[in-house]
């Protein structure tokens, strides 16, 4: 049965590995893949992938979201934000979701993939964070909907373009010192291709309807330790300068009066309070036949790679590709 799939946020650091994986997966049949975007022309990278049609659109308009879902048969929401305040996570991640599921009603799709994250709290007003809580009722909207409903609930994700380790790394080759608030703040990373992959699942499987899936690798780690590998990975330590509470709360608010997306905001601190490992009250990767890639087996030969006169590889290819 040929199925047309739309992926929301698909332009994204997620959305570039869902999409390669759904183009991907055997016997997918001849189904589309519609993917979204208000600027289609930053999305060149998925030009190349077959099937996938790259439309643009604006999400937060009803009736354009409606004119997407009635082209597909199944929906991936993967749109999210990591920084913000109370009204832009209640747009995105709760408004988004409403309107979605209103459209589903109105265009007779049921099936629905939702990417969430780890740290949702039931009910998710008790979670410390803007980004918890509204994750939380995005969840529960579309829990209350009339849906065919699969929930991812990932780690934070790593992978080649992602901007958390990488951005680790590239500071600590910038700063003689790395001043980190919330350095004991747990973590159960998980590669961005499990993620991927569990997307797949959940598509080929209808079993995965109703589940939850905490997406999470096969390690628990500190903040302080992902930030001592990156600089280690990519050739660069800097030392660790471990910051009070009260003083990360102030440097997280320099960071968010600063132009453009800060790199710790008040509202991540909160969100740090809740461990972002598996609470083992939902299935895991294992689960579903996903084998768990650690950390260091992708990010450590990524990084290296860039150093010394191999960090001129990128450079000299992109010269070579215009002459």
């Amino acid at each position: 049965m040929m199925r047309n799939i739309l992926v929301l946020g698909g332009t994204g650091f997620v959305g570039r590995s869902v999409c390669e994986a759904l183009v991907g997966r055997s016997g997918a049949g001849a189904g589309r893949i519609l993917v979204p975007s208000r600027r289609p022309a930053r999305a060149a990278h998925l030009r190349v992938l077959p099937t996938l049609e790259l439309i643009r659109a604006n999400l937060h308009d009803d009736q354009e979201l409606l004119r997407l879902v009635q082209q597909a048969d199944v929906v991936i929401n993967l749109v999210a934000i990591l920084h913000g305040n109370a009204r832009s996570f209640e747009q995105v991640h709760v408004g988004l979701p409403q309107r979605l599921a209103a459209a589903c009603a109105q265009a007779g799709v049921r099936r629905v993939i939702h990417v969430s994250a780890l740290g949702v709290s039931e009910p998710p007003e008790q979670a410390p964070s803007n980004y918890l809580r509204s994750k939380g009722a995005g969840e529960a909207v579309l829990r209350a909907a009339a849906l065919d409903l699969t929930v991812l609930r990932p780690s934070v994700i790593f992978g080649e373009h992602d901007r958390f380790v990488n951005l680790f790394a590239k500071l600590q080759g910038m700063l003689p010192v790395m001043a980190l608030a919330g350095g004991q703040a747990r973590f159960q990373p998980v590669w961005v291709e499990d993620v991927a992959q569990a997307v797949v699942h959940s598509l080929d499987h209808r079993a995965t309807i109703g589940q939850t899936l905490e997406c999470a690798g096969p390690e628990v780690v500190t903040l302080a330790e992902i930030v001592r590998r990156a600089g280690a990975w990519s050739g660069q330590p800097r030392p660790l300068l471990p910051l009070p509470r009260w003083v990360g709360t102030l440097q997280a608010l320099t960071f968010e009066l600063l132009p453009g997306e800060p790199l710790m905001s008040r509202d991540n601190l909160a969100s740090m309070q809740v461990p972002n490992v598996a609470t083992g009250q939902h299935p895991g990767l294992a689960a579903w036949d996903i084998a768990p890639t650690a950390m260091h087996s992708v990010m450590e030969p990524l990084l290296s790679q860039r150093q010394g006169p191999a960090r001129l590889d990128a450079l000299r290819k992109a010269r070579s590709s215009r002459s």
